[in-house]
């Protein structure tokens, strides 16, 4: 697929060819600095592409003085956009684990998220994505990961409908097969309105 990565010059000329598409003049004043802008805007964007969210959980420590119990991170802010319409999804991540005997860096929880979401996503797909590589690389006792979403998608387009987010969670080992501890995770979340 690198290879055949179009340059940035064919992809600042197919940003020129979607404003005329849209009605404009590429030509204006205003428009002649989109393309590149556009271009340096996608290199953001999808900058997950060319990162691999496992390696930012491969160091780990050991000296927790046998530290087991739940480790949350919520409210892990991020932006993505959606595979279908390429439009901005915005929401939180919320990230527990029930360690083995090791844990990470809190902030590679987020880099985990960050890299993921740094793609064109499906909500469903990015929350499954989170929770197995945590699971695959820790290999911790169990894993829960509850994504909240809004959708640009649905809210300037479409349906127009505002105000409404999307909520999706993945949970594996101890947080799927104990009950007490999805809602000890859950709890701890406080997902939804009004928290």
């Amino acid at each position: 697929m690198a290879n055949d990565k179009p340059s940035r010059e064919q992809a600042e000329a197919a940003i020129r060819t979607l404003l005329a598409w849209a009605g404009d003049d590429p030509a204006r004043e205003g428009l002649v600095d989109t393309p590149k802008r556009v271009v340096t805007a996608y290199g953001d964007w999808f900058s997950g592409y060319g990162e691999d969210p496992a390696d930012y959980l491969k160091r780990t420590f050991e000296e927790v003085e046998g530290y087991d119990e739940m480790i949350v991170l919520r409210d892990i802010e991020f932006e993505s956009h959606c595979e279908h319409h390429m439009a901005p999804i915005i929401g939180k991540a919320h990230v527990g684990y029930l360690p083995n005997g090791k844990v990470v860096g809190i902030s590679k929880l987020a880099r985990v998220v960050e890299t993921y979401a740094r793609r064109l996503q499906v909500q469903e797909k990015m929350t499954a994505q989170v929770a197995q590589v945590i699971q695959d690389v820790l290999q911790p006792r169990g894993v829960g990961v509850v994504i909240e979403g809004a959708h640009e998608c649905m809210t300037t387009r479409g349906v127009h409908k505002r105000g409404v987010s999307m909520i999706t969670s993945k949970m594996l080992g101890g947080f799927r097969e104990d009950a007490r501890t999805r809602a000890e995770f859950l709890q701890f979340i406080d997902v939804g309105p009004g928290r």
